[in-house]
C-alpha cells in the first residue's frame, strides 16, 4: 500500500502494537547499551534479541494467510514480550536500571502484551 507520500507501507507498519514494539526496542537498546561489558554481552544481547523478536514475528505473522500461521507468530511475539519482563526485573535488582526505568519498560511490555493478546482473538 503506498501513503501520500508516495512511500510503500507494509500493513503490519500499520498496527499500533508494531508502533509500541518499535518504541520499546529503541528503548532497550538505550539501556542496554549504558551496561558494562559483562552484562552487554549477556543478559544485554538476550534483551535485545527478545525485544527484536516481538517486532519481527508481528512483521512476519502479517504476511501470512493462514489465521493459524498468522495466530502463532504473534504467540511467538508475545512470549517474546513476556520474555522480556525478567530480564527487566534482574536488571533492577543488580541497579544495573533505575526502578524508573525498570517501572516504565515494565509498563511497556504490559501494554505490548494487551495488545498482542487482542490481535491474537481477532485472528
Amino acid at each position: 500500500m503506498w501513503d501520500s507520500d508516495n512511500k510503500y507501507v507494509f500493513d503490519f507498519e500499520k498496527l499500533k502494537v508494531y508502533e509500541m514494539g518499535m518504541e520499546f526496542v529503541g528503548k532497550i537498546f538505550k539501556v542496554t547499551k549504558e551496561l558494562t561489558a559483562t552484562y552487554q554481552f549477556s543478559i544485554g544481547e538476550q534483551l535485545r534479541r527478545a525485544a527484536l523478536s516481538i517486532v519481527n514475528n508481528i512483521a512476519e505473522g502479517s504476511g501470512k494467510i493462514s489465521k493459524k500461521e498468522k495466530s502463532q507468530f504473534y504467540r511467538v511475539s508475545l512470549n517474546s514480550a513476556r520474555e522480556c519482563v525478567p530480564m527487566l526485573t534482574i536488571l533492577t535488582k543488580e541497579n544495573l536500571i533505575s526502578p524508573e526505568q525498570h517501572g516504565t519498560l515494565r509498563q511497556d511490555c504490559i501494554h505490548i502484551c494487551n495488545m498482542l493478546g487482542k490481535l491474537i482473538a481477532a485472528v
